[in-house]
């Protein structure tokens, strides 16, 4: 199953306190809906403000990122500036 590691301390605050989850995801959409599915409004909030790292590669725009078996998805806080 891949891993999701929450970078930062705002997740895991809506995820039950977990830094860590697996999940049977196999693209990040599905992702993203697992993730809100267990934790409601965890989904929308990683929607707008996280980058994703898979297997070290950061995406922009991942949602048919195929997620495989094993895969270390890291999610990260995005940072604004101006």
């Amino acid at each position: 199953m891949p891993r999701v590691t929450f970078a930062g301390a705002e997740l895991p605050r809506l995820a039950g306190g977990a830094s860590e989850l697996e999940v049977s995801a196999r693209t990040f959409r599905q992702l993203i809906r697992e993730l809100d599915a267990r934790f409601p409004g965890l989904g929308s909030r990683i929607e707008e403000g996280m980058a994703i790292a898979i297997d070290g590669v950061i995406y922009q725009d991942a949602y048919a990122a195929p997620l495989a078996e094993g895969a270390e998805i890291v999610l990260i806080p995005k940072i604004g500036g101006g």
